[in-house]
């Protein structure tokens, strides 16, 4: 799902998920495209993906915080979205978008979030369980396949 061409997004400017809108709250998203999409920026979307893209988010929060400055950045971070198409800013920063941010800023700093995270018993057990591996960590050969010919 391509989204720059119609919105003006890029490698500076992103980020989509769930927040309110011109149109009041919308868990916006894809794929496939959601009709209700029309250029909303959402900081938190960038923010939380800091530690899965730390060089691609951090560029876009920079970006969002230089062109935007107080419009969008206030005592509290950043507000919860807003349109550079229309001029439309919301007025509310939510605590649970900031929380994101803040979390993944600090696992990006320390890595201490996900250390955490991980010493739950039941969570790399569910990982394991759904298919998900450590990054660089080759899966074992399955028992009682045979190579394709």
């Amino acid at each position: 799902m391509t989204l720059a061409a119609e919105f003006g997004y890029g490698p500076d400017l992103w980020g989509v998920t769930a927040s309110d809108s011109v149109k009041g709250y919308l868990a916006w998203g894809g794929p496939p495209r959601d009709p209700d999409i029309d250029g909303t920026i959402v900081p938190s979307a960038a923010g939380g993906s800091l530690m899965f893209t730390p060089e691609l988010s951090m560029q876009a929060l920079q970006a969002m915080h230089d062109k935007f400055g107080s419009r969008i950045y206030g005592r509290y971070g950043f507000v919860d979205a807003f349109n550079p198409n229309t001029g439309w800013t919301d007025s509310d920063v939510i605590g649970i978008n900031v929380g994101i941010i803040l979390l993944s800023a600090e696992n990006a700093r320390s890595g201490n979030v996900w250390s955490w995270f991980m010493r739950n018993a039941e969570i790399p057990r569910a990982l394991q369980r759904v298919g998900l591996l450590k990054y660089g960590v080759r899966p074992a050969a399955k028992k009682g396949l045979r190579k394709a010919a």
